[in-house]
C-alpha cells in the first residue's frame, strides 16, 4: 500500500492546520503512521487519494446505518440542495424531523437542533443548572460528552468528586464543579449522593459508553443511577449521540426500558451531516429561549441539508428495522474474529452490543469477563491493536485508529466483507506472534 499523495497532504496540512487534523484522533496518534487522506466513500468503501480502497468498519463513527451514499437519503438531499443549503430562518424541514422523534419517543416532549453533539450537551446541562437552581454535574470516568469546559475532568488522586482539568484551559474552578465517578460502582455512587446528592444538578451519562472502549454496563448499575437521581432530585441526562437510533430507534433508553429527564442526540439524526439535538420534558426544555430565560442560539442550527437527510434517515429506519439483524449479524462477528485468535493462541476478546464491537487484546481474568471501566482494559491493548490496526489497513480493512474507539456495522456490509475482515485478522495476528 502506497501512501505518497497522502504522506504529501499531511505535510502540508501540518504546517497551517494544529496537528494538520481538524479532530485529534484522525491524526493516527494513537496508532502511529500516516492517516490516508479519503476522498470518496460508497457502500462498505473508502477511497484514499492514492487509490487505495478500504472496508470501512468506521462508518463515520456511527451514523450510517446503511452505509455510504444510501440511495434514498442522497435524493433527498440532493432535492433539498435543489431548494437551497442554507436560509438562517424557521423552515418545515426542521418541523417535520422534530415531529418525528418526539411522536415516537414519550420521553422526548420537546426538542431542539444544534450543530454537533458537544454543543447539544453543553445546552442540557445548562438547562439542567436552570431548572434545578444547582451547580454541580456528576459524570462517570470512561464517559465522553463532547469538549466543554465542565465536561473535560478526570477524577483527582483524593475523594472521589475532588475533580481536577483534563484538559489545558479549563479552569479549576469549573473542573470543582464536576463530579467524576467510576462506571460499575453502586457503592461509590451511593456515597457521593449521601454527602452532595442536593447540590447535584444532573447525572450524565452515556447508557452505552463508546468513547473509551465499549463498555457495556449492567442494567442493575444503570437502574441505580436513575435511583439515586431521581431520589435526590437530580435530573438524569442520558448521552445518545452515539446510541441513539444505532442500537434501537428509541436508543438506550428504549432498550433498557429508563426514561432519562434529558437526553441528547447527535450523528444518526442528520444522516450523517453535522447535527446534534437536545430534548426531554417539556417543563425543562420551557427554559430555553425564547420561552425561558436560558440562552441557547445558532445561526444555522437545524440547517435545512441536514434535517431533510434526518428525516429520510429515520423514516427508513422505522420502516426497515434494521436491528435485529444488525445485532445478529456484529455478533457473528464477533465470534468468528475470536474464534480466530482462540485458534492462533492469540489473548483477544470482542465485545460487541447491537451493531457496535471493540475489540481488546490481554488476558481476562475468566472468558467471559466484560471490560466495563477503563481500569479493566489490558496495559497492553494499545501497543498491540496499533500493530493489528496497520496490518489491517495495508489489506484493506479501516477499523478506529484508535484503541479505545468503536467500531461500527451496517446493512451495507454483506458477508464477503466480514469474511475478508477474518481473514486479514487470522494474517494479522500470525504477524504480531511472529514479533
Amino acid at each position: 500500500m502506497k501512501l505518497k499523495q497522502s504522506e504529501a497532504l499531511f505535510e502540508r496540512s501540518k504546517q497551517i492546520v494544529p496537528g494538520g487534523v481538524h479532530s485529534p484522533v484522525r491524526a493516527f496518534r494513537g496508532v502511529g503512521g500516516v492517516p490516508p487522506f479519503m476522498q470518496s466513500a460508497s457502500d462498505v468503501w473508502l477511497n484514499d487519494v492514492d487509490g487505495n480502497s478500504y472496508i470501512d468498519y468506521c462508518m463515520s463513527w456511527g451514523p450510517l446505518l446503511f452505509g455510504h451514499q444510501d440511495r434514498e437519503v442522497q435524493q433527498a438531499v440532493q432535492e433539498a440542495l435543489a431548494r437551497g443549503w442554507s436560509y438562517g430562518t424557521a423552515e418545515p424541514y426542521s418541523l417535520e424531523l422534530a415531529e418525528l422523534i418526539t411522536q415516537e419517543l414519550p420521553w422526548v416532549e420537546k426538542i431542539r437542533f444544534v450543530n454537533s453533539g458537544t454543543e447539544a450537551v453543553i445546552s442540557a446541562l445548562r438547562v439542567a443548572r436552570a431548572a434545578t437552581g444547582r451547580d454541580k454535574i456528576l459524570k462517570f470516568e470512561g464517559c465522553y460528552h463532547g469538549h466543554g469546559d465542565s465536561l473535560l475532568v478526570k477524577a483527582g488522586s483524593g475523594l472521589a468528586e475532588m475533580a481536577s482539568p483534563d484538559s489545558a484551559g479549563v479552569p479549576v474552578s469549573v473542573a470543582s464543579d464536576t463530579i467524576v465517578v467510576e462506571l460499575n460502582q453502586e457503592e461509590a455512587l451511593e456515597k457521593v449522593f449521601q454527602r452532595q446528592g442536593h447540590q447535584i444538578a444532573a447525572v450524565i451519562l452515556e447508557p452505552l459508553p463508546a468513547n473509551c472502549g465499549l463498555l457495556i454496563q449492567r442494567e442493575e448499575f444503570l437502574k441505580k443511577v436513575a435511583s439515586l437521581s431521581r431520589k435526590s432530585g437530580s435530573l438524569l441526562i442520558f448521552d445518545e449521540v452515539i446510541s441513539g437510533f444505532r442500537v434501537a430507534f428509541g436508543g438506550m433508553a428504549e432498550k433498557i426500558g429508563i426514561q432519562p429527564d434529558l437526553v441528547t442526540f447527535g450523528k444518526v439524526i442528520g444522516g450523517g451531516f453535522p447535527v446534534g439535538a437536545y430534548g426531554g420534558r417539556a417543563d425543562l426544555m420551557d427554559w430555553v429561549a425564547p420561552c425561558g430565560p436560558v440562552y441557547q442560539a445558532g445561526t444555522l442550527s437545524a440547517n435545512p441539508v441536514a434535517m431533510t437527510a434526518g428525516v429520510a434517515m429515520l423514516k427508513k429506519l422505522k420502516r426497515e428495522n434494521p436491528y435485529s439483524a444488525l445485532e445478529k449479524k456484529t455478533k457473528e462477528l464477533a465470534c468468528q474474529l475470536e474464534e480466530v485468535a482462540q485458534q492462533e493462541g492469540f489473548p483477544m476478546k470482542v465485545q460487541s452490543f447491537s451493531s457496535l464491537f471493540w475489540i481488546v487484546f490481554g488476558e481476562m481474568d475468566t472468558p467471559d469477563f466484560v471490560v466495563r471501566t477503563p481500569q479493566q482494559t489490558p496495559k497492553k491493548s494499545k501497543e498491540v491493536y496499533s500493530q493489528v490496526f496497520h496490518s489491517l489497513l495495508e489489506n484493506g480493512i479501516y477499523l478506529a485508529p484508535s484503541a479505545y474507539e468503536v467500531s461500527f456495522l451496517s446493512t451495507a456490509h454483506r458477508p464477503e466483507h466480514q469474511e475478508k475482515l477474518v481473514k486479514v485478522m487470522r494474517q494479522a495476528i500470525r504477524k504480531v506472534m511472529q514479533k
